[in-house]
């Protein structure tokens, strides 16, 4: 007899020994010890196998000295204690001396050490926290060294110098502190522990390796981007620091970017961006000013000022109702000087971004453009239009009237109106604030600074662009002409252009029934003072719905890669589109099409390959004009100035939008449930890089030297300047460390693994080589092994955690994501029945035997890696069945919240088993697959965990509902009663059928 378990990571991988002992194989060892424990956790938790005793949370973390210890293994981000590998003697040093006018003679006695650490076996990225005794270390004063642990590492010179032949402990990453001054730790040395970041698994497709560009927020906050320490004086001896919020020592932006340069040491350009404010919709009426939080204290030792206007004298930025800023101010002109000298000095390259915030509160009682009672809260700056926008009833849009609004939008300040400072620059022009002071401020400080790479003269003004003053003229487009041909003066090196939208880029189709087509912004991307062609690139990449029917449901998972990039030049925005809301909601696609020239490319926004490939001509009243436009097919690079989707669930389905409860632009993706995916982020990055790095999708130009499409330039969104984690943990000191969680950052998170590379790392380790993770999908924060854990001990809190399963396939280990989705349906006519056996035996075992309680600890990552706990229990249960288990993973509370949930409700489901017989010639259903079979006239979904071969195929099943899988929204809070009564009715669904 033969059999076939789903559990197979029990036996193939029970330990990592290999071979047989006293006559066992470590398969039935692997089992035998599950055997002991197996009242710990629901083995239908785990595929029918036995659980083994697997890592747990280690919270002492006690640095020790022991040879031939073990070395922990560490993924993603996490904190470890070491081992100390070598130290010096200790150093005695005295001071003092002469007893002095009659005193006592006084000598002061100090001691040092130097030693070295190791943390971690393999190369890390760098480390970020340190702790002394528990407490967080200022690092600043002390002489320390980090050594990688590559295979090419050299010895430490300290140690080199002291010992003979010194050891270079290659492939262990190690810390070296040199004279280490132990007064304040009592004269001893102190138990260490390190914040170690190793993102890089040897896998090209990880965050950190891929990205090449990004863009550096906020934008905002007087002195975020100074690197000289500025503080407040709030009182007699009483400062409050602006620009130092860490224990390094160094300033935030410094902190960010060498975290940057650790984390993702391929960026070769950052995109600085820095805000000026909006104060209307209406062209005509909106003023564009630099602004500060607050006018009564200044900073020292660098006042506040922004284009020759001192704080006093600045207005103000919006207040929420309890008198709070709701931004940041604009950046002071010489922190603006300081960030782009210390970028540069990093080797990366500036492109300068000067960014509008709209800052328009509640109750603003301003006419809307759009029809409105009054303007929508803090909206988006492609919302500047019209004073009555195109579409509403007396707009002044193709009149010329539409000249004069956009005239007073851009001003009439010029070039020779600016004068360079010391400090800064100075503006002797016209009283105003519009636009071309802003941008033409902006030119003059990049020229003091020595010259920027690149300077983008807007960004995604969108309803301002595509604003007439006649049938086919565009006086914004000329505005922006204009003022590229006065920055390539002002910033003769400099590559120039503007970031448009991905919406307004290759044209403007009014959706007037004009039959309109406008090649509008040709004139400016035909520019001579043009370099390239600049796109905030941030196109719907999939269409994913919960549902198991819907019209993608074929590619299995919104992770799969394939399917995402099939969505770059396909998809929405490419062969179809929804025509509203009710076509989106039911899937009603209809084909993109041109029936009058068929030139379908001409409304496909995501048809870069033709845009850039042919010439443009424009339709006036649906009628093709003679003649192309001045662009000249091929002629200048594509640049994503801004790339990027948020950490939310189906952020790819609309990577545009954002989660930010005080804008009216606020959003989720298209039906998104809200619960944090920061994978989906990374497979988003994934999905672009590897599709625009392949010459075949991205050709090169005759032109110019270089490819359609420039991704060393691709500006992902985006990079703080606040280091993390002090951002966005640092509430006190920045309001908007809430939206971090389902946001667009990348930072803080560029140290995650995706789970598939941790798997594939643990089971060669184990010398398992045929492995399947192409299924398998999720982010790993942190995990760590530090008691050489066998394969199965190390695999298993992953298996729980991230919910996913192990079997053999046609000669592999198959690693995958449970779903609860179904493969094959299983007909009753199928069915092996031996003689006195009926043909389906459905079992339920005990709800005595099943957990009512689900208790699980993990690494709290936002808690400086102490242990946290979740628990998840049936409202109604009144037994003390607790289920508990250790995850050494970093995680957020919520996300832990989840998987305790999710536990209860499939150790509550798999009380349910099924067992049947199938004949030998069904050899296509498999351990692992998920059937559908139907029992007294009800079906139901079971995971097969076992076959037997007999002669016939007798199975073993566990009952699976899918949407115990799904992604629970909310997910950084604990869930409330109500909560746990919808996971009970989803659980105990089968119990009424």
């Amino acid at each position: 007899m033969a059999t076939i378990l789903l559990s197979a990571i029990g036996g193939a991988i029970g330990t990592s020994l290999g071979g047989a002992v006293l006559g066992l194989s470590s398969a039935v060892i692997g089992r035998a010890i599950g055997g002991t424990i197996g009242n710990i956790i629901d083995n239908g938790l785990l595929g029918g196998s036995d659980p083994v005793a697997q890592g747990k949370v280690d919270t002492l973390r006690i640095q020790g000295s022991v040879e031939g210890g073990p070395i922990a293994r560490v993924y993603g981000q996490m904190r470890v204690s070491g081992n100390v590998i070598w130290a010096s003697r200790f150093k005695e040093s005295v001071s003092g001396g002469g007893k002095g006018f009659g005193g006592p003679n006084v000598q002061e006695y100090s001691y040092s050490v130097s030693l070295a650490i190791g943390l971690c076996e393999g190369e890390v990225a760098r480390i970020g926290r340190v702790w002394a005794d528990g407490k967080r270390l200022d690092m600043s004063g002390i002489t320390w060294r980090l050594h990688s642990g590559s295979e090419t590492q050299m010895p430490d010179p300290a140690i080199d110098a002291t010992e003979p032949n010194a050891p270079a402990y290659r492939g262990t990453a190690y810390v070296v502190f040199e004279d280490l001054e132990l007064g304040q730790f009592g004269n001893r040395v102190p138990q260490f522990n390190f914040e170690v970041v190793r993102p890089d698994l040897g896998d090209a497709g990880q965050t950190g390796d891929l990205v090449e560009a990004v863009a550096l927020i906020p934008g905002t906050g007087e002195y975020s981007l100074a690197t000289e320490p500025v503080y407040y004086e709030e009182g007699r001896g009483k400062n409050r620091s602006a620009n130092v919020n860490n224990l390094s020592g160094l300033s935030d932006i410094e902190l960010s970017l060498a975290q940057l340069s650790g984390d993702m040491p391929n960026v070769g350009s950052v995109s600085l961006v820095v805000s000026w404010f909006g104060d209307d919709l209406r062209c005509g009426e909106c003023e564009i000013y630099p602004a500060v939080e607050q006018t009564e204290i200044d900073g020292t030792p660098m006042p506040w000022q922004v284009s020759g206007v001192a704080r006093g004298a600045a207005p103000l930025v919006g207040r929420d109702d309890e008198n709070c800023s709701i931004y940041g101010g604009t950046p002071c002109d010489k922190s603006v000087l300081q960030a782009i000298a210390q970028i540069q000095s990093s080797g990366k390259a500036v492109m300068f971004y000067p960014f509008i915030l709209m800052d328009i509160a509640g109750g603003n009682g301003l006419t809307d453009p759009y029809g409105g009672g009054e303007q929508n809260i803090f909206p988006w700056r492609g919302r500047i239009t019209a004073s009555v926008a195109p579409g509403q009833a007396g707009t002044p849009d193709k009149t010329a009237a539409m000249l004069g609004e956009v005239s007073d939008f851009f001003g009439t300040a010029m070039p020779a109106d600016f004068t360079l400072t010391a400090d800064g620059v100075s503006y002797s022009g016209p009283v105003e604030w519009s636009y071309r002071r802003f941008i033409l401020h902006y030119a003059h400080l990049c020229a003091l600074a020595g010259g920027v790479d690149a300077f983008c003269i807007g960004s995604e003004m969108r309803g301002l662009t595509t604003l007439r003053d006649g049938v086919d003229s565009f006086p914004a487009v000329a505005a922006l002409r204009q003022l590229a041909a006065e920055v390539s003066v002002i910033l003769p090196d400099a590559k120039i252009s503007y970031a448009a939208d991905w919406s307004e880029y290759f044209g403007y189709q009014p959706s007037d029934g004009s039959g309109d087509v406008m090649f509008h912004l040709d004139p400016l991307w035909s520019d001579d003072n043009i370099d390239f062609i600049g796109i905030d690139n941030y196109m719907p990449l999939s269409d994913w719905r919960d549902s198991e029917t819907h019209l993608d449901s074929d590619y299995q998972s919104i992770y799969n890669l394939e399917y995402l990039q099939s969505n770059i030049m396909g998809g929405e925005g490419f062969d179809w589109y929804y025509a509203n809301g009710e076509a989106r909601r039911f899937q009603v696609r209809t084909p993109i099409t041109d029936g009058a020239y068929g030139e379908d490319w001409i409304y496909r926004p995501k048809d870069l390959l033709s845009w850039w490939t042919k010439g443009h001509a424009n339709r006036i009243a649906g009628v093709q004009q003679p003649g192309y436009t001045d662009w000249i097919p091929k002629s200048k690079p594509f640049w994503f100035t801004e790339i990027g989707c948020p950490a939310v669930d189906k952020g790819t389905n609309q990577p545009n939008v954002f989660v930010d409860p005080k804008s009216s632009e606020s959003a989720l993706p298209h039906f998104s449930n809200g619960g944090r995916d920061e994978f989906i982020q990374t497979r988003y990055l994934q999905a672009l890089y590897g599709f625009w790095n392949d010459p075949l999708n991205n050709p090169e130009s005759l032109e110019f030297a270089g490819r359609m499409v420039d991704m060393s330039r691709a500006h992902v969104w985006a990079w703080d300047a606040r280091p993390s984690p002090a951002y966005p943990e640092r509430l006190d000191v920045w309001s908007d460390g809430g939206s971090y969680a389902r946001g667009h950052w990348i930072s803080g998170r560029s140290g995650n693994v995706s789970l598939a590379s941790v798997v594939l790392d643990i089971c060669a380790a184990s010398n398992l080589v045929h492995v399947d993770v192409s299924k398998l999908y999720g982010a790993v924060s942190g995990f760590v092994l530090n008691q050489n854990e066998s394969a199965r001990q190390a695999l298993q809190p992953l298996m729980l955690g991230f919910g996913f399963e192990c079997f053999e396939r046609d000669g592999r280990m198959v690693f995958c994501n449970r779903d609860g989705s179904k493969d094959i349906d299983i007909s009753t006519d199928w069915l092996a029945i031996e003689t006195d056996e009926a043909a389906v035996s459905l079992t339920r075992n005990p709800e005595s035997e099943t957990a009512a309680t689900v208790r699980i600890q993990y690494i709290d990552g936002n808690k400086d890696y102490q242990s946290g706990a979740a628990e998840a229990a049936f409202p109604d249960e009144n037994e003390p069945r607790v289920t508990t288990a250790s995850l050494p993973v970093s995680m957020t509370s919520g996300a832990a919240q989840n998987v305790a949930a999710r536990w209860l409700a499939e150790a509550r489901i798999a009380r349910d088993v099924l067992e049947f017989s199938l004949p030998a010639s069904q050899v296509k259903v498999t351990a692992g697959d998920v059937v559908g079979l139907a029992t007294n006239g009800v079906e139901a979904r079971y995971r097969i965990d076992r076959i037997a071969e007999m002669g016939i195929r007798k199975i073993s099943a566990t009952r699976v509902e899918a949407g115990v899988y799904r992604p629970v929204a909310n997910e950084d809070r604990s869930f409330n009663v109500d909560e746990m009564l919808m996971i009970r009715s989803l659980a105990g669904r089968y119990l009424r059928c």
